[in-house]
């Protein structure tokens, strides 16, 4: 089989033969191409096919799955370490309540103040009208920070609470050493402060303290506490105990049989200091009970309790 082709450029025709061995040759290998060409399409469509099976997407879920168990997994023991160490917190929060508590239960009992006044063994009652806003949303509020502002406020009032036993203790102090009380176990008042007929003369003079009328013997009682100043013959006053209070405060105790104190003694309310006696410008066994305020002489009533 013969094609004539006519080439206008070179201005003649030219005869092909089809029937020849090298015709053959590439018409066979064109075929080759062609049909390989359609292998690669249709191994490239099978491919895809395959990737969009429902096969390939129930495995590529799985794995989906897996990924989501191990986040929440890891998000449940991130939610259990965080609530452990707020029980942490809490349990030290209740710790320091219950020491308030006991610390406020003593700081009542030293102040003699009225207990339903001052209940720490129930929670203050509180009250008061709704304080909403019409309309707003209730907000989460954050744990961690109200733990925080709790802890705050409970450091706050054990530091107020320790303000007040000190001013407490203070005032207790105080109370120790200005004079109050009797200064004798036994016996009663057989002479008062101020103008009387002396004893020896009977003339007018100042009494300048208290006689208490007691059994020679029985003890003499310091009625604050100080520091002995004086333990020794005084005259007029016999055997004589001074003690100094402080705050100006100075108590005198005069005809004494023995004295049980020397100068520097720390002296504690209500401890023994003397024994009743009648040394020195006395007509019987009595204690001379005198009270001085910055050097001068006040009326022992004002401090002695009957």
């Amino acid at each position: 089989m013969n094609v004539i082709v006519f080439s206008k450029r070179l201005g003649r025709a030219r005869q092909i033969e089809l029937g020849g061995p090298r015709m053959l040759a590439m018409a066979a290998g064109a075929t080759v191409l062609l049909f390989a060409g359609l292998l690669l399409v249709g191994f490239q469509l099978g491919r895809s096919d395959s990737l969009s099976s429902p096969g390939s997407q129930v495995g590529e879920w799985s794995r989906k799955l897996e990924d989501q168990k191990l986040q929440v997994a890891e998000a449940r023991r991130d939610l259990q370490e965080r609530l452990d160490a707020l029980a942490g917190r809490v349990g030290q929060m209740n710790a320091h309540v219950i020491r308030l508590d006991a610390l406020g239960r003593r700081l009542t009992e030293m102040a003699h103040l009225d207990k339903g006044e001052f209940n720490f063994d129930s929670p203050p009652a509180v009250g008061g009208p709704e304080g909403l806003v019409e309309g707003a949303m209730v907000a989460s509020p954050d744990l961690s920070s109200m733990l925080d502002d709790l802890s705050h406020q409970i450091k706050d009032r054990e530091r107020q609470l320790s303000v007040l036993e000190s001013l407490i203790s203070t005032r207790n102090l105080n109370r120790q050493i200005v004079p109050g009380g009797r200064p004798v176990l036994q016996g009663w008042i057989s002479s008062y402060f101020g103008q009387r007929a002396d004893p020896f003369n009977g003339h007018q003079a100042i009494h300048r303290g208290i006689d208490f009328a007691a059994p020679a013997g029985s003890q003499v009682v310091a009625v604050a506490a100080g520091v002995v100043t004086y333990s020794k013959e005084r005259f007029g006053y016999g055997r004589t105990v001074e003690i100094n209070h402080g705050n100006g405060y100075v108590t005198r105790y005069g005809h004494n049989q023995r004295v049980l104190v020397s100068v520097g003694d720390t002296i504690q309310k209500g401890q023994p200091i003397a024994l009743i006696g009648s040394t020195g410008r006395s007509t019987g066994p009595h204690l001379h009970f005198e009270v001085l305020k910055e050097g001068r002489a006040v009326d022992p009533m004002r401090f002695v309790r009957e």
